[in-house]
């Protein structure tokens, strides 16, 4: 009876997982908010976008990325690639700097890191494995505020000194030297700082804590058959997560997709702005998120307000039960083919544990009406002959050792 009970329960978190869930989100008027959403937990994190200016990857002693705040209209210019420069900017000479961007494809290429210097903004040291700085760097704010900027070093954190131009004394004013270690915020992927408070800032959840990032992005937008960069507001994910693209009417086939690591790929372009300037959303285009947990989630858009609200809306379902294949914690993954089936399966799977591995198939009630054990330590594939079973739905459950796998099965 408790089998019976447990796969009775199973059947009914699948079909929960399947039904759609409604999300409303607000990036506020203006779009005054940088929201982050977490699929499996429902729920969304809302930080407001000015407060910070750059954000430091603080997730490896060894690699680094900075990048600039450009959602909330800070542009940023290489000066010069030589250090002593630093101490000589002249803000008359803007037209003769080099505007540097984000990329809005890969989170560890900021707008530092596109610098002429070797490592974007410095130079490998060998001497003591420091990277040092090199570049001199200008942010220029939309009230017209420029603060000079320099990273002296990384070492574990980043150390770099700044200075805002005094438009009533025509100079710059005192340096502020700050170092930001990788140490702060721990769990997160960015730490944040604001040059105008000298302070750090949190403006992330934690790194387990959200897959999409609903924000403003500089892109290459096209225009007159070429492209130039632009300001857009769209949707950037997690650097674990992959997402697929997918024009599609009825059900899709979370299976069929390519998935890919590039961070804008929801991005920008599923709402259009119509004739009476209010956005329309593309009405066959889907998205499949795979999450660090490998869940796979098919997103639709409902709704953008645009900047009066900032308010969007979005259905999704959760898909994974109709996923092919399986991935546990421990490297060993299982799948099977085709689904819907007719007289045959076959199981795919591979198990490194050594462990006792079985398949068996339910009714959605839950009555066993076949079981197989299969070999062990290995990759292996094994049909299964379904031909004495009556069409319908079904789960197949996979053990091995105490990972286990349940999914919907089709006969027809």
């Amino acid at each position: 009876m408790k089998t019976k009970l447990l796969f009775i329960a199973l059947f009914s978190i699948t079909l929960i997982s399947n039904a759609q869930q409604a999300v409303n989100l607000s990036m506020g008027a203006s779009y005054a908010n940088e929201v982050f959403y977490d699929f499996s937990e429902n729920e969304s994190y809302s930080y407001t976008a000015a407060d910070w200016d750059i954000a430091f990857l603080r997730t490896s002693a060894y690699a680094f990325a900075t990048r600039i705040n450009d959602g909330a209209g800070i542009e940023l210019f290489e000066v010069s690639n030589t250090p002593s420069d630093y101490a000589t900017v002249d803000i008359a000479n803007e037209a003769n700097w080099t505007q540097l961007y984000n990329s809005d494809t890969d989170w560890m290429l900021g707008a530092f890191d596109q610098g002429t210097a070797s490592y974007g903004w410095g130079e490998y040291n060998p001497s003591n494995h420091v990277v040092e700085g090199t570049t001199t760097f200008v942010l220029k704010y939309e009230d017209d505020t420029y603060r000079k900027f320099f990273i002296e070093q990384y070492a574990a954190g980043y150390t770099f000194k700044y200075s805002t131009w005094d438009d009533s004394t025509s100079a710059w004013g005192p340096d502020v030297t700050e170092t930001v270690a990788n140490t702060s915020n721990p769990n997160r992927i960015f730490n944040y700082y604001n040059l105008a408070d000298e302070a750090e800032v949190i403006a992330e959840p934690e790194a387990t804590d959200w897959d999409l990032k609903f924000t403003r992005f500089t892109t290459d937008y096209p225009y007159n058959g070429t492209t130039m960069k632009y300001t857009v507001t769209g949707v950037l994910h997690h650097p674990d997560v992959t997402v697929a693209e997918n024009t599609e009417s009825g059900a899709g086939d979370p299976d069929a997709q390519t998935y890919m690591t590039e961070i804008n790929t929801i991005g920008y372009d599923w709402k259009v702005l119509n004739a009476s300037y209010q956005y329309d959303i593309v009405s066959d285009m889907y998205y499949y998120v795979k999450d660090m947990d490998n869940n796979v989630y098919r997103l639709h858009f409902a709704s953008f307000d645009g900047q009066s609200t900032g308010n969007l809306s979005f259905n999704y379902e959760d898909v994974t039960s109709q996923m092919s294949t399986t991935t546990f914690e421990n490297g060993d993954s299982f799948g099977f083919y085709p689904n819907p089936a007719k007289n045959e399966i076959e199981v795919l799977y591979k198990n490194s544990q050594n462990a006792n591995v079985n398949v068996a198939i339910y009714t959605i009630t839950g009555q066993k009406v076949l079981e197989k054990e299969l070999q062990n330590n290995g990759f292996y594939n094994q049909k299964l002959d379904v031909s004495q079973l009556s069409q319908g739905n079904y789960l197949i459950r996979f053990q091995s050792g105490n990972q286990t796998s349940t999914k919907k099965l089709i006969l027809k």
